[in-house]
């Protein structure tokens, strides 16, 4: 096993990667920026380096600084973590290059599943189903409207090298398609460096379902069954759950196997997560593939006892999966939510100083913490301070404990969205698990 991990990231994921180093007997080497000098992922890891200012494009997207920190710290590896380098194919290939091991799959898997357009044509020859839409680049507003008419209004607009909501927007008529079409493309190609657009049929009633799938060096790749992630807000999840209040057993192996030869079919290793998008009648179809550790990735640690960060860097050293698809169980029911420094209302960001912080506690609680009381949140990052997990014998039992946990959560300083998050609990749609992803404009926003 290393003997040295560096995690190039920051904030509560640094926190819960190093906390598996640490038990692994795995030293940690932690990257940061001025902004986050204070920040407790730093105190965290048993070496820390600052990489440059609050930006992330002048610390935490510095390739080569991080590569740096790894060579003069001895890391044998590095974590990405998720968001920042974590899908970055240059960053994986630098890795490479310099004979430390990037904790994920190859830099040329990342590249193919970067691209949604590429992503759909691999799964639609895999025989996992997709979205009814189109497999080519739009080049313009018109070839868009000829098609939207074809397959009928509404259909969504998407940036192929799109991600967190960026370029992507429904749209209900030639107008509006006409309008969205050039934002959209101008807006990915800011974001993301590439403005090719298609357009997929838009799935009614949808919830966004996602499968976890492990697949080791040695040919082995199984599931970890689904997380619902459908209660979202500008299509960011906000609510996460497993398993989903939606699937028959039925639906769920299917699911499970699709996923599985999805990843099987592009040769992939280490943890990653096939969503998909499923109606009210059971349908799914493919949405897209994260190569990475998912933010929402607790609730299936909790349902299954499987810490994916041990798997993954198990994985990366060569390691064969100790398990069997056979032996993984579901064991009760998990929710997570993500606690935002955010306006409840509005969604806007909301930095500033924390006077005072203090997570709940109980049997049934997992804390996964970026800030701590005196916590100056800035501008510069995510929003997101911290998760809240929450595990019950069954779904009622689980919802009863985040409900008890909510009213515990204390933040003072910032406005959170925490009162959204009572919102969404107490409604009786959510206890139904009528939980579709216009879930927040049917329920709270109305």
């Amino acid at each position: 096993m290393f003997q040295k991990v560096l995690i190039a990231n920051r904030g509560e994921i640094a926190s819960r990667v190093i906390r598996t180093c640490k038990r692994m007997n795995i030293k940690s080497v932690a990257v940061y920026s001025e902004a986050d000098a204070e920040a407790p992922f730093v105190s965290e890891a048993d070496e820390a380096h600052l990489i440059g200012p609050a930006r992330v494009n002048e610390s935490y997207l510095q390739v080569e600084k991080i590569i740096n920190v790894a060579k003069e710290t001895g890391a044998e590896a590095i974590h990405p973590g998720y968001g920042l380098l974590s899908e970055n194919v240059d960053f994986a290939r630098r890795c490479r290059e310099e004979n430390i091991v990037f904790i994920g799959p190859d830099a040329d898997v990342i590249e193919k599943m970067g691209s949604k357009l590429a992503a759909r044509k691999s799964m639609e020859a895999a025989g996992v189903p997709i979205i009814p839409g189109t497999n080519e680049p739009l080049e313009t507003p018109e070839e868009g409207i000829k098609l939207a008419n074809e397959m009928g209004y509404p259909v969504m607009l998407k940036a192929s090298a799109g991600g967190g909501g960026i370029g992507m927007q429904i749209v209900h008529s030639d107008d509006e398609l006409t309008k969205a079409f050039e934002g959209n493309s101008r807006r990915a190609e800011q974001f993301f460096g590439d403005g090719t657009m298609f357009m997929e049929k838009v799935v009614e009633n949808a919830h966004h379902i996602e499968i976890q799938v492990l697949a080791d060096h040695d040919g082995n790749t199984l599931h970890l069954f689904e997380r619902e992630c459908s209660i979202q807000r500008r299509h960011q999840k906000v609510v996460e759950e497993a398993s989903s209040p939606l699937l028959t057993e039925q639906t769920r192996s299917e699911m499970g196997d699709a996923a599985v030869r999805a990843a099987k079919s592009i040769n992939y290793k280490n943890a990653g997560t096939i969503e998909f998008l499923a109606d009210e009648d059971q349908n799914f179809y493919f949405l897209e593939m994260n190569t990475r550790l998912q933010v929402e990735h607790p609730v299936t640690e909790e349902i299954t006892g499987v810490d994916l960060v041990e798997q993954q860097l198990r994985i990366a050293n060569g390691e064969s999966l100790s398990f069997k698809q056979e032996d993984l169980k579901i064991d009760g029911h998990a929710i997570e939510v993500r606690i935002y420094s955010e306006d409840p209302e509005t969604f806007f960001p909301s930095p500033g100083t924390i006077t005072a912080f203090e997570a709940p506690t109980g049997d049934h609680v997992r804390n996964e913490v970026a800030v701590k009381a005196n916590y100056q949140v800035t501008p510069y990052y995510d929003p997101m301070i911290a998760k809240l997990i929450v595990k019950g014998n069954n779904r009622d039992e689980a919802i009863g404990h985040l409900k008890e946990a909510l009213s515990a959560y204390k933040v003072e300083g910032i406005k959170t969205n925490i009162p959204l998050l009572q919102k969404i609990v107490e409604n009786q749609s959510f206890k139904d698990g009528q939980t579709r992803t216009s879930f927040i404009d049917e329920h709270i926003k109305k």
